[in-house]
């Protein structure tokens, strides 16, 4: 298979519960709180834009192109749809139906993105400082998707964790890849803030 010809799909997961503090589990437990006890997920199905293999290929522009893609729908109706949709299949079908509803969206996806919001400040666990910490989704593993990648900024300190999925890639070539990657965009942004001061 050519690569021009292959097509990717990135799923990205979306927490869409409504942070307004820390809640005792007792009063999540309520009828009609306005923090229920759980998770209130929902996903964006979003094709990844194809890099051109010309010399003058800018990783910015690739990774701002996605930003507005995901941006996009992200201040559409589809989010709000997708959670009636997924509450509805819950509600009459029961939890169930509603996990094989996501597994079959996750299954159509390559990649699947999620992150989540840490403290900016230090915590600790049984009195002992957190220096790092990171995640990641948990009982979608035997979704078939190829690369799961999750990332979580703590105390100003951005941690990228994946999981590839066993033999799909030569791990060693994937690593100077990102490691590449991140150059580049590194590169590609200092030289936008060069160039946004002039």
């Amino acid at each position: 298979m050519k690569l021009e010809n292959s097509r990717s799909a990135l799923l990205v997961l979306l927490n869409t519960k409504n942070f307004n503090g820390y809640k005792f589990v007792k009063e999540m437990m309520t009828i009609g709180t306005k923090a229920p006890w759980g998770n209130h997920i929902a996903f964006l199905q979003v094709s990844v834009p194809k890099p051109s293999n010309s010399e003058s290929f800018d990783p910015l522009e690739f990774i701002l192109s996605a930003q507005k893609s995901i941006k996009t729908k992200r201040n559409s109706l589809t989010l709000p749809l997708i959670g009636q949709m997924l509450e509805t299949i819950r509600k009459y079908r029961g939890s169930e139906a509603a996990a094989k509803f996501i597994h079959k969206t996750l299954k159509n996806s390559s990649i699947g993105l999620s992150n989540s919001i840490a403290p900016v400040e230090q915590m600790a666990l049984a009195n002992q400082p957190v220096k790092g910490l990171h995640f990641m989704v948990v009982g979608v593993s035997c979704a078939p998707q190829s690369i799961a990648i999750t990332a979580v900024s703590y105390m100003q300190n951005l941690r990228i964790a994946m999981g590839v999925e066993k033999g799909f890639l030569d791990l060693q070539k994937f690593k100077m890849c990102l490691e590449n990657a991140f150059q580049l965009m590194l590169e590609a942004a200092s030289k936008s803030v060069v160039t946004d001061h002039i």
